[in-house]
Protein backbone atom coordinates (compact mmCIF):
# COMPACT_ATOMS: atom_id res chain seq x y z
CA UNK A 1 0.00 0.00 0.00
CA UNK A 2 1.35 3.54 -0.83
CA UNK A 3 2.85 5.43 2.37
CA UNK A 4 5.16 8.22 3.06
CA UNK A 5 8.35 8.16 4.69
CA UNK A 6 8.43 11.32 7.30
CA UNK A 7 11.50 12.97 8.17
CA UNK A 8 13.21 14.73 10.84
CA UNK A 9 15.69 17.39 11.03
CA UNK A 10 18.03 17.07 8.43
CA UNK A 11 21.27 16.42 8.93
CA UNK A 12 20.20 14.18 12.28
CA UNK A 13 20.30 10.31 12.09
CA UNK A 14 17.11 8.66 11.09
CA UNK A 15 16.54 7.56 14.96
CA UNK A 16 17.22 11.11 17.21
CA UNK A 17 15.59 10.46 20.52
CA UNK A 18 17.46 13.05 22.35
CA UNK A 19 15.82 15.36 19.73
CA UNK A 20 12.15 13.90 21.01
CA UNK A 21 12.85 15.22 24.68
CA UNK A 22 12.61 19.23 23.60
CA UNK A 23 9.56 18.51 21.30
CA UNK A 24 7.59 16.57 23.91
CA UNK A 25 8.31 18.98 26.40
CA UNK A 26 7.09 21.99 24.12
CA UNK A 27 3.80 20.02 23.21
CA UNK A 28 3.25 19.05 27.27
CA UNK A 29 3.67 23.21 27.72
CA UNK A 30 0.77 23.33 25.28
CA UNK A 31 -1.24 21.03 26.34
CA UNK A 32 -0.96 22.48 29.98
CA UNK A 33 -1.12 26.21 28.97
CA UNK A 34 -4.33 25.29 26.68
CA UNK A 35 -6.23 23.28 28.91
CA UNK A 36 -5.41 25.47 31.68
CA UNK A 37 -7.13 28.46 29.79
CA UNK A 38 -9.93 26.70 28.80
CA UNK A 39 -10.48 25.43 32.57
CA UNK A 40 -10.30 28.75 33.71
CA UNK A 41 -12.65 29.96 31.19
CA UNK A 42 -15.47 27.71 32.10
CA UNK A 43 -15.46 27.61 35.51
CA UNK A 44 -14.77 31.06 36.49
CA UNK A 45 -18.39 33.17 35.56
CA UNK A 46 -16.51 36.71 35.34
CA UNK A 47 -14.67 35.00 32.20
CA UNK A 48 -17.60 34.59 30.76
CA UNK A 49 -17.84 37.53 28.36
CA UNK A 50 -17.34 37.29 24.27
CA UNK A 51 -13.69 38.18 24.57
CA UNK A 52 -12.93 34.91 26.57
CA UNK A 53 -15.25 33.06 24.44
CA UNK A 54 -13.09 33.55 21.72
CA UNK A 55 -10.02 32.96 23.43
CA UNK A 56 -11.53 29.49 24.31
CA UNK A 57 -12.17 28.69 20.22
CA UNK A 58 -8.69 29.86 19.62
CA UNK A 59 -7.07 27.71 22.66
CA UNK A 60 -9.21 24.87 21.15
CA UNK A 61 -8.32 25.19 17.65
CA UNK A 62 -4.56 25.48 19.10
CA UNK A 63 -5.03 22.09 20.65
CA UNK A 64 -6.41 20.56 17.66
CA UNK A 65 -3.41 22.06 15.47
CA UNK A 66 -1.04 20.50 17.95
CA UNK A 67 -2.30 17.15 18.87
CA UNK A 68 -2.91 16.57 14.38
CA UNK A 69 1.11 16.58 14.50
CA UNK A 70 1.97 15.30 18.00
CA UNK A 71 2.04 11.93 17.16
CA UNK A 72 3.95 12.04 13.43
CA UNK A 73 6.29 14.72 15.24
CA UNK A 74 7.55 12.40 17.58
CA UNK A 75 8.09 9.12 15.64
CA UNK A 76 9.79 11.30 13.06
CA UNK A 77 12.50 11.77 15.98
CA UNK A 78 12.16 8.89 18.36
CA UNK A 79 11.90 5.64 14.71
CA UNK A 80 14.12 5.26 12.14
CA UNK A 81 12.29 6.18 8.83
CA UNK A 82 8.34 5.87 9.89
CA UNK A 83 5.97 5.28 7.77
CA UNK A 84 2.53 6.85 7.24
CA UNK A 85 -0.36 5.31 4.62
CA UNK A 86 -1.91 7.52 1.97
CA UNK A 87 -4.77 7.95 3.89
CA UNK A 88 -3.83 8.61 7.39
CA UNK A 89 -0.94 11.20 5.55
CA UNK A 90 -4.45 13.15 3.74
CA UNK A 91 -6.21 13.26 7.21
CA UNK A 92 -3.31 14.92 8.68
CA UNK A 93 -2.88 17.25 6.17
CA UNK A 94 -6.50 18.18 6.36
CA UNK A 95 -6.86 18.73 9.69
CA UNK A 96 -3.39 21.14 9.94
CA UNK A 97 -4.59 23.05 7.47
CA UNK A 98 -8.34 23.36 8.54
CA UNK A 99 -7.13 24.26 12.47
CA UNK A 100 -4.58 26.75 10.80
CA UNK A 101 -7.41 28.27 8.75
CA UNK A 102 -10.00 27.71 12.06
CA UNK A 103 -7.21 30.03 13.86
CA UNK A 104 -6.80 32.35 11.75
CA UNK A 105 -10.64 33.37 11.97
CA UNK A 106 -10.74 33.03 15.40
CA UNK A 107 -8.19 35.97 15.35
CA UNK A 108 -10.80 37.93 13.14
CA UNK A 109 -13.84 37.62 15.38
CA UNK A 110 -10.90 38.99 18.66
CA UNK A 111 -10.13 41.89 16.13
CA UNK A 112 -14.09 42.46 15.97
CA UNK A 113 -14.14 42.09 19.44
CA UNK A 114 -11.75 44.74 20.51
CA UNK A 115 -12.73 47.04 17.70
CA UNK A 116 -16.71 47.01 19.26
CA UNK A 117 -15.13 47.19 22.80
CA UNK A 118 -12.79 50.70 21.82
CA UNK A 119 -14.65 52.19 18.92
CA UNK A 120 -18.63 51.78 20.40
CA UNK A 121 -18.07 50.43 23.92
CA UNK A 122 -21.69 51.50 24.82
CA UNK A 123 -22.94 49.19 22.67
CA UNK A 124 -20.68 46.25 23.68
CA UNK A 125 -23.13 44.69 25.40
CA UNK A 126 -25.78 44.36 22.92
CA UNK A 127 -23.38 44.06 19.61
CA UNK A 128 -21.85 41.41 20.96
CA UNK A 129 -24.49 38.99 22.10
CA UNK A 130 -24.20 35.63 23.06
CA UNK A 131 -25.78 34.55 20.12
CA UNK A 132 -23.60 36.44 17.95
CA UNK A 133 -20.74 35.05 19.55
CA UNK A 134 -22.08 31.07 19.15
CA UNK A 135 -23.05 32.07 14.94
CA UNK A 136 -19.29 33.54 14.51
CA UNK A 137 -17.95 30.34 16.17
CA UNK A 138 -20.10 28.79 13.82
CA UNK A 139 -19.45 30.66 10.52
CA UNK A 140 -15.38 30.54 11.52
CA UNK A 141 -15.57 26.49 11.49
CA UNK A 142 -17.90 26.45 9.01
CA UNK A 143 -15.55 28.01 6.95
CA UNK A 144 -12.29 26.40 8.33
CA UNK A 145 -14.06 22.77 7.10
CA UNK A 146 -15.45 23.64 3.83
CA UNK A 147 -12.62 26.03 2.59
CA UNK A 148 -9.79 22.69 3.09
CA UNK A 149 -11.88 20.36 2.31
CA UNK A 150 -11.45 20.22 -1.55
CA UNK A 151 -7.79 20.28 -1.21
CA UNK A 152 -7.81 16.67 0.60
CA UNK A 153 -10.35 15.19 -1.69
CA UNK A 154 -7.97 16.80 -5.20
CA UNK A 155 -4.88 15.07 -3.56
CA UNK A 156 -6.48 11.81 -3.03
CA UNK A 157 -7.27 11.33 -6.51
CA UNK A 158 -3.74 11.68 -7.54
CA UNK A 159 -0.71 9.26 -8.39
CA UNK A 160 2.15 9.54 -6.57
CA UNK A 161 5.61 8.11 -8.09
CA UNK A 162 9.68 7.84 -7.65
CA UNK A 163 10.36 8.93 -4.14
CA UNK A 164 7.98 8.61 -1.74
CA UNK A 165 9.80 10.80 1.22
CA UNK A 166 8.68 14.15 2.60
CA UNK A 167 10.25 17.27 3.82
CA UNK A 168 8.62 17.30 7.40
CA UNK A 169 7.86 15.27 10.00
CA UNK A 170 3.99 16.01 8.91
CA UNK A 171 1.92 16.18 5.99
CA UNK A 172 1.47 19.24 4.47
CA UNK A 173 -0.41 20.17 0.88
CA UNK A 174 2.58 21.60 -0.98
CA UNK A 175 5.03 19.23 0.11
CA UNK A 176 2.62 16.40 -1.30
CA UNK A 177 2.20 18.09 -4.53
CA UNK A 178 6.07 18.00 -4.99
CA UNK A 179 5.66 14.11 -5.05
CA UNK A 180 2.97 13.75 -7.82
CA UNK A 181 2.92 12.30 -10.73
CA UNK A 182 1.52 14.44 -13.45
CA UNK A 183 -0.33 18.11 -13.77
CA UNK A 184 -0.58 19.89 -9.96
CA UNK A 185 -1.91 23.16 -11.67
CA UNK A 186 -5.30 22.91 -10.75
CA UNK A 187 -4.60 21.32 -6.53
CA UNK A 188 -1.65 23.86 -6.21
CA UNK A 189 -4.17 26.94 -7.71
CA UNK A 190 -7.18 25.81 -5.29
CA UNK A 191 -4.72 25.96 -2.59
CA UNK A 192 -2.98 29.06 -3.41
CA UNK A 193 -6.86 30.42 -3.71
CA UNK A 194 -7.89 28.69 -0.37
CA UNK A 195 -4.96 30.53 0.99
CA UNK A 196 -6.00 33.78 -0.15
CA UNK A 197 -9.86 33.29 1.16
CA UNK A 198 -8.75 33.21 4.40
CA UNK A 199 -5.35 33.96 5.70
CA UNK A 200 -5.32 36.58 3.14
CA UNK A 201 -8.76 38.19 3.98
CA UNK A 202 -8.26 37.49 7.50
CA UNK A 203 -4.85 39.56 7.82
CA UNK A 204 -6.01 42.30 6.07
CA UNK A 205 -9.67 42.41 7.84
CA UNK A 206 -7.48 42.67 11.10
CA UNK A 207 -5.61 45.71 9.74
CA UNK A 208 -8.85 47.36 8.75
CA UNK A 209 -9.95 46.62 12.45
CA UNK A 210 -7.12 48.01 13.94
CA UNK A 211 -6.99 51.44 11.42
CA UNK A 212 -9.77 51.86 12.59
CA UNK A 213 -9.15 51.17 16.46
CA UNK A 214 -5.88 53.74 15.83
CA UNK A 215 -8.13 56.11 14.68
CA UNK A 216 -10.59 56.10 17.33
CA UNK A 217 -7.94 55.93 19.95
CA UNK A 218 -6.17 59.22 18.63
CA UNK A 219 -9.24 60.75 19.28
CA UNK A 220 -9.28 60.34 22.95
CA UNK A 221 -7.98 63.40 24.47
CA UNK A 222 -6.87 61.75 28.09
CA UNK A 223 -3.25 60.03 27.41
CA UNK A 224 -3.36 57.74 30.23
CA UNK A 225 -7.36 56.80 28.73
CA UNK A 226 -5.58 56.01 25.60
CA UNK A 227 -2.92 53.85 26.82
CA UNK A 228 -5.61 51.99 28.71
CA UNK A 229 -7.66 51.17 25.55
CA UNK A 230 -4.81 49.93 23.57
CA UNK A 231 -3.25 47.97 26.42
CA UNK A 232 -6.48 46.00 26.14
CA UNK A 233 -5.29 44.70 22.44
CA UNK A 234 -1.82 43.87 23.46
CA UNK A 235 -2.20 39.93 23.71
CA UNK A 236 -4.48 40.03 20.38
CA UNK A 237 -1.99 41.69 18.94
CA UNK A 238 0.69 39.68 20.08
CA UNK A 239 -1.08 36.88 18.95
CA UNK A 240 -1.67 38.05 15.57
CA UNK A 241 2.14 38.24 15.22
CA UNK A 242 3.02 34.72 16.79
CA UNK A 243 0.51 33.36 14.25
CA UNK A 244 1.19 35.52 11.04
CA UNK A 245 4.80 35.91 11.43
CA UNK A 246 5.68 31.90 11.49
CA UNK A 247 3.04 31.60 8.29
CA UNK A 248 4.71 34.04 6.08
CA UNK A 249 8.17 33.02 7.30
CA UNK A 250 6.32 29.49 6.26
CA UNK A 251 4.53 29.81 3.30
CA UNK A 252 6.24 32.22 1.53
CA UNK A 253 10.01 29.84 0.97
CA UNK A 254 7.37 26.78 0.87
CA UNK A 255 5.86 28.04 -2.77
CA UNK A 256 8.68 30.36 -4.62
CA UNK A 257 11.62 29.87 -2.60
CA UNK A 258 12.85 26.33 -3.68
CA UNK A 259 16.76 26.81 -3.31
CA UNK A 260 16.36 27.24 0.33
CA UNK A 261 18.17 25.18 2.57
CA UNK A 262 16.22 21.52 3.50
CA UNK A 263 17.28 22.22 7.18
CA UNK A 264 15.82 26.11 7.10
CA UNK A 265 12.27 25.04 5.34
CA UNK A 266 12.12 22.65 8.01
CA UNK A 267 12.52 24.73 11.18
CA UNK A 268 9.70 27.39 9.88
CA UNK A 269 7.63 24.62 9.44
CA UNK A 270 8.12 23.53 12.51
CA UNK A 271 7.68 27.18 14.35
CA UNK A 272 4.68 27.83 12.08
CA UNK A 273 2.82 24.93 13.87
CA UNK A 274 4.47 24.82 16.94
CA UNK A 275 5.18 28.54 17.98
CA UNK A 276 1.31 29.94 18.57
CA UNK A 277 0.13 27.07 20.37
CA UNK A 278 3.37 27.46 23.16
CA UNK A 279 2.87 31.12 23.07
CA UNK A 280 -0.74 31.71 22.84
CA UNK A 281 -1.37 30.64 26.42
CA UNK A 282 1.75 32.18 28.02
CA UNK A 283 1.13 35.37 26.13
CA UNK A 284 -2.53 35.81 27.75
CA UNK A 285 -1.38 34.34 30.90
CA UNK A 286 0.66 37.35 31.30
CA UNK A 287 -1.15 40.29 29.67
CA UNK A 288 -4.46 39.49 30.49
CA UNK A 289 -4.97 40.64 34.33
CA UNK A 290 -7.73 38.74 35.21
CA UNK A 291 -6.11 35.24 34.05
CA UNK A 292 -3.36 36.34 35.71
CA UNK A 293 -4.86 37.09 39.52
CA UNK A 294 -6.72 33.47 38.67
CA UNK A 295 -3.15 31.24 38.22
CA UNK A 296 -2.08 33.41 40.84
CA UNK A 297 -4.45 32.69 43.08
CA UNK A 298 -4.26 28.68 41.75
CA UNK A 299 -0.27 28.46 42.68
CA UNK A 300 -0.89 30.64 46.15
Amino acid sequence: PLSFILTGLPGLPPSSPWAALPLGCLYLLMLLGNCTLLWMIRTDHTLHTPMYSFLSMLATADLGLSLSTLPTVLAAFGAASPSLPLGACVAQMYFIHCFSAIESGVLVAMAFDRFVAICHPLHYSSVLSSALVLRAGGLVLLRGVSVVLPVALLIRKMRFCGSRVLSHSFCLHQDMLRLVCGDVRVSSLYGLIAVILTKGLDSLTILLSYTMIIKALLSIVSPGARAKAFSTCISHLSAVLIFYIPLIGFSTPHRFGKHLHPLTQTLLADAYLLVPPVLNPLVYSWKTQQIRKRILLLLC
